[in-house]
């Protein structure tokens, strides 16, 4: 904007433009943000008056200087490889890194970007692989005193903690989940805020582990919950009780990077577009600023930069530990150190989808366990539906055949280069045969797919009768209804024509990979790599195949099928599936199979009973306990609804409400202030509107969805002491910001799913009375888990802002209203929130 603005005036016309944006991302590839605000907080570059043009320009040139300071001091390979790779686009990064390689033009360069050189993911005592585990023939139960001796007063717990207080609640949960164990039973405990819970399944769950040497798992939903429990909790509770306790995260395969893809980007397939090259850039300085190749650990800016990533990752890969050359050579494999780390652990700490992933997989990915534990647990069915769901688009398609290649490109221009001084000519022809004919389905398949997704816009045009799609997301379920309209038809001819070009192309990359299993008999490793890439993008490409027939034309009743499109994402048109229930995997995998099930949540109850979430968990054989909270929320918490504020479906007047609350509030009470959307647009929309006038405030807006990761945003959040905060989804629940950073938390809508969400719809139409039995309850838990947000510890004080009438106005409203904890309550109006608020704080 800036630079076509001098332009205009004729201003710097000619000279060279150095976007600080991509210089900055790459060489600060962990930082929350990189507008020009927080680039200058974090480098301590002065910035008096945010946007004045004199000082924004002035605040950039120091910007740039401490940023080419930074870039000076990378290794000239790196340094060198970033120059070459970039050559071809025209990155805002190029020319900064072009100058420093031409300073050191007399150094010796010796290109070896790929070979890099990982500390051990998890420990640092040069012992990372640990025989595994092996339980003990006979099983000894907990001695039920000795575990509780540990929260007792004048125990462990009171002489390591400062300030211990005993919760006789954390007790009583420590009592259920010991004898859970000892006894082999099955356990639903619905524990409080603030009663501990992390503690009182850790404690007995560890002397189970080391008593027995028998694994026990603790699965979480987010990622914030497995850092505080493998970061603080466990290490706390190895030195309170002396333990020699092994834990261990374990993450799914999309969360590693894999070093031999990012080795194949650097040298045989380089970027292909500025986007690649600057996640390629920002990857390689990340590595040398001790990045251990966990995706949690770098700001991955948008979807198109998490779909770079996803094609760096273990999981594109599909590889086999024994055979991959990196692993055979060094070991230097984040997801393969994580793997074999987990096989020693006592405490395996995972997330749901990673569970539901091992169960998909026949028990492949996790080693062997008969303990489980699940926090957070009320979020199960939703992972496990995410964990079994299969989604494809055209993007998808094209980077699978653009992986593929032809003879100059891709996996078979390096079977062609890598085979020719290995094999005889006549088996040399007989694969240059395989790969021209691969090549020419290739390309004939990528245009039936292309035909294929234009008749489903076509199909979805006729659906919406003709009106554009605007900028929503569009969502068809496939029915048999459905498939009886005329545009469906026509997608079950094309689909026939593709799956017959697909099979063909199968078939001979099978024949291809026969080819090379048997060169790689005698020239293991020189074959290997191709070997293991040519089988994924086989086994990729025949998911597809199943997957989309069955979406086309083979639908099984315990299946849901739409087909959608996004305006907003780069893939656009997408076909999905995903399963109607969890429930029967849960109750053949989970609670017939393991000895001892745990399930626990602040959230597990709706309308004061487990019914709900027996119901969806098919968890009937489990016991269950509703804990309160040792809170005081009488005099901690202010349940604030207010009463004048227009009906969300008066989309513009009620947005503009929530801006003017947000503003107001903010303006009295001087931030700290947490604001839960349902949707992203709504979020937006306020974003845009409240970030201008907040700011003259000197109060700093943080918005989920511009880059930065959750974890990033909250800490952005707590450590900026007037602050705005607006997030949906992950930030309901997970985030724990304790004492005056968070003094108020706004809920903007009931958290209500999107009736017309496919899988929504879908499950609705199992029940009699789908509101009722369905809606509201999943409601009632997402609405507790916000208002638990605000107060974290016993000294807490707060309010909480219910920005939706329908509270008030609706029947099931008292449902809401009820299923919180005994506060104090206000019906007001909007006018009078702010002072209100401050006068609750003492303000």
């Amino acid at each position: 904007f800036d630079l076509a603005f001098l332009r205009n005036f004729g201003v710097a016309e000619n000279n060279i433009a150095v976007d600080t944006y991509e210089f900055a991302s790459i060489l600060l590839p962990t930082a929350s943000r990189y507008n020009l605000g927080a680039l200058c907080q974090q480098l301590e570059v002065p910035l008096d008056e945010a946007h004045r043009a004199l000082e924004d320009a002035r605040a950039t040139g120091f910007l740039f200087f401490n940023l080419f300071e930074r870039a000076d001091q990378l290794p000239t390979n790196l340094v060198a490889a970033l120059v070459r790779l970039s050559e071809p686009f025209d990155w805002g990064a190029y020319w900064p890194l072009q100058q420093i390689l031409k300073q050191r033009v007399r150094q010796t360069f010796v290109d070896n970007v790929g070979n890099l050189q990982y500390g051990p993911v998890f420990h640092d005592d040069g012992n990372i692989f640990l025989p595994p585990l092996e339980p003990v023939d006979e099983k000894k139960s907990l001695n039920l005193d000795e575990v509780l001796s540990v929260l007792e007063y004048g125990g462990p717990f009171s002489q390591y903690f400062p300030n211990y207080e005993f919760r006789a609640e954390q007790q009583r949960m420590l009592e259920v989940v010991t004898l859970a164990l000892s006894n082999s039973q099955h356990l639903m405990v619905e524990a409080g805020t603030g009663t501990g819970k992390s503690f009182a399944y850790l404690i007995p769950a560890a002397f189970w582990a080391l008593q027995n040497k028998e694994r026990v798992v603790i699965s979480t939903n987010t990622i914030n919950l497995q850092d505080q429990l493998i970061n603080k909790d466990i290490p706390d509770l190895c030195k309170a009780l002396d333990l020699d306790l092994r834990a261990v995260v374990l993450k799914g395969r999309s969360n590693y990077l894999c070093p031999r893809r990012l080795e194949l980007m650097g040298k045989s397939r380089p970027p292909a577009n500025v986007t690649e090259m600057r996640v390629f850039a920002k990857i390689m300085i990340w590595l040398l600023q001790n990045g251990k190749g966990d995706r949690n650990d770098i700001n991955l800016h948008g979807p198109t930069e998490r779909t770079v990533w996803s094609q760096l990752s273990a999981d594109f890969e599909g590889c086999d530990f024994d055979d991959c050359p990196r692993i055979l050579a060094n070991g230097s494999c984040p997801y393969y150190q994580a793997h074999q780390t987990s096989q020693s652990a006592h405490i395996l700490v995972i997330n749901h989808a990673l569970l539901l992933a091992d169960i998909a997989t026949g028990n492949r990915v996790l080693p062997h366990f008969d303990y489980l534990i699940a926090d957070e647990a009320h979020h199960i069915e939703d992972a496990s539906t995410n964990a079994l769901s299969f989604s494809v688009s055209e993007v998808d398609i094209r980077i699978y055949l653009r992986e593929l290649g032809s003879k100059r490109s891709g996996i078979l221009h390096r079977v062609l280069n890598t085979t020719v001084p290995l094999v005889s000519p006549q088996q040399y022809a007989t694969i240059d045969n395989l790969i021209q004919r691969c090549t020419d389905l290739a390309f004939r398949l990528e245009n039936d797919f292309k035909n294929l997704f234009i008749s489903f816009e076509e199909f979805l045009i006729e659906v919406r009768d003709g009106r554009p799609v605007g900028n929503y997301v569009q969502q068809v379920r496939i029915i048999p209804a459905t498939r009886t309209q005329p545009s469906w038809t026509e997608i079950e001819i094309i689909w026939d024509q593709t799956s017959d070009t697909l099979n063909l192309l199968l078939n001979l990359l099978q024949q291809l990979h026969k080819e090379v299993s048997s060169i790689r008999k005698h020239y293991q490793q020189e074959m290997e790599e191709i070997f293991t890439s040519l089988g994924f993008i086989i086994t990729s490409l025949s998911e597809i195949f199943q997957n989309v027939s069955q979406i086309i034309l083979e639908s099984q009743m315990d299946q849901i099928y739409w087909v959608e499109n996004n305006p907003q994402s780069r893939s656009n048109l997408s076909l999905h599936l995903a399963p109607l229930h969890v429930g029967p995997l849960m109750q053949e995998h989970i609670w017939h199979k393991k000895e001892s099930v745990i399930l626990t949540s602040a959230t597990l109850t709706a309308n004061e009973d487990f019914d709900y979430i027996r119901n969806r968990l098919f968890a009937d054989e489990a016991d269950a306990l509703v804990l309160g909270s040792p809170f005081d929320y009488e005099n901690a918490a202010l349940l604030y609804i207010v009463n004048d504020i227009p009906e969300p479906q008066n989309n513009n007047q009620y947005l503009r409400a929530i801006a003017t609350a947000i503003v107001t509030t903010a303006a009295s009470i001087g931030g700290n202030i947490l604001v839960l959307f349902t949707s992203y647009a709504a979020l937006r929309a306020v974003s845009d509107n409240i970030t201008p006038i907040l700011n003259k405030h000197n109060v700093q807006v943080f918005t989920q969805g511009q880059g930065a990761s959750p974890n990033s945003l909250v800490e952005s959040f707590r450590s900026t002491e007037r602050s705005v905060l607006l997030g949906t989804r992950s930030f309901w629940e997970g985030v724990d910001i304790p004492g005056a950073d968070l003094s108020c938390v706004m809920i903007t809508k009931l958290p209500f799913d999107v009736p017309s969400d496919p899988i929504i719809a879908a499950r609705s139409e199992t029940y009699e009375s789908p509101f009722g039995e369905y809606s509201l309850p999943e409601a009632i838990l997402k609405f507790r888990q916000g208002f638990g947000r605000l107060i974290r510890t016993q000294t807490d004080r707060g309010i909480v802002v219910v920005l939706d009438r329908r509270v008030l106005t609706k029947q099931y409203g008292r449902a809401f209203i009820d299923s919180l904890p005994s506060c104090k309550k206000t019906v007001s109006s909007l006018a009078d929130l702010p002072a209100i608020a401050a006068r609750w704080l003492n303000l």
